[in-house]
């Protein structure tokens, strides 16, 4: 399948939101388009932004548009989930003058099968070599990593890409992780498999996102997790966890720890406490 690069597919920001993205994200223009600065920026983004995935919690609206990711996380105190941070970050990069390509991708494809292609995105970048960038699985790397087969190793955390037998790639995640690898091919871009798939991920009852609540960012020496009303902090050599007890202590996490503004965190907290009693039931 020929492929599509963000710049070719009107996925790019314009100079305005290339310079707002920047500021937000704290890092310069870069003068050379190198993997040097893609490292820089890749870090940055991971830093400034939390992923997170309330709008599926909440049936909030969702869209895979990167100018609706754009106004979301860089112009409000909001964070995004794969479409929004990989599609955000490729947009930007596509303005820099980078050359992206839109991948479609499957998380858990390995036990879902095919059914899961279109539910996540990732990007390539090409500069001496191809390059994986991928700024949308959470908890994954935050460095971008050479587009090949191999062990990957970063700030302790143990990953791999891996042959198929089926002639995918799968990026296989850390032995903590969240999502426990996806699977993609250099070339393959499917758009209509990506919104077709958000529809899913949104709005049905056996959707993951729509089910549990889900947000993550990265620390200097890991990360840290929200699920539901668990909180957990994540270093390679420790997990610790605590629960969320009240509206008002979800309110000051999502605000001090994820850095986030979330409009009615008390109605997010009453969605918390049903889904709780619907799973001691």
């Amino acid at each position: 399948m020929m492929h599509a690069s963000s710049s070719d597919s009107g996925m790019t920001l314009t100079s305005g939101q290339l310079d707002a993205y920047l500021a937000r994200i704290e890092v310069d223009r870069p003068v050379s388009l190198d993997v040097v600065s893609l490292s820089r920026l890749h870090r940055a983004h991971l830093m400034a932004f939390t992923w997170e995935a309330l709008d599926a919690f909440m049936g909030w609206p969702s869209s895979i548009a990167p100018a609706v990711a754009f106004a979301k996380m860089v112009e409000g105190k909001r964070g995004g989930w794969c479409y929004e941070m990989n599609g955000l970050f490729g947009a930007a990069l596509a303005a820099l003058g980078f050359r992206v390509t839109r991948l479609c991708g499957g998380v858990d494809r390995e036990t879902m099968g095919d059914i899961a292609i279109g539910n996540h995105l990732t990007l390539r970048i090409d500069l001496d070599r191809p390059y994986l960038a991928e700024v949308g699985l959470a908890d994954a790397i935050v460095d971008p990593v050479p587009l090949a087969v191999g062990p990957i190793s970063q700030r302790g955390f143990d990953f791999s890409i891996s042959p198929t037998n089926d002639g995918w790639l799968r990026f296989n995640n850390h032995a903590k992780g969240i999502a426990h690898s996806f699977d993609f091919r250099p070339d393959h871009c499917d758009e209509a498999a990506i919104a077709a798939t958000l529809g899913w991920l949104t709005q049905d009852p056996g959707s993951p996102f729509t089910n549990a609540l889900a947000i993550l960012r990265h620390t200097a020496d890991g990360y840290v997790a929200l699920k539901n009303d668990c909180l957990r902090k994540v270093t390679p050599d420790s997990v610790n966890e605590q629960r969320i007890t009240s509206a008002d202590h979800l309110a000051d996490t999502f605000e001090t720890i994820f850095k986030l503004d979330i409009p009615k965190s008390g109605d997010v907290w009453e969605k918390i406490q049903t889904i709780g009693r619907d799973e001691v039931a």
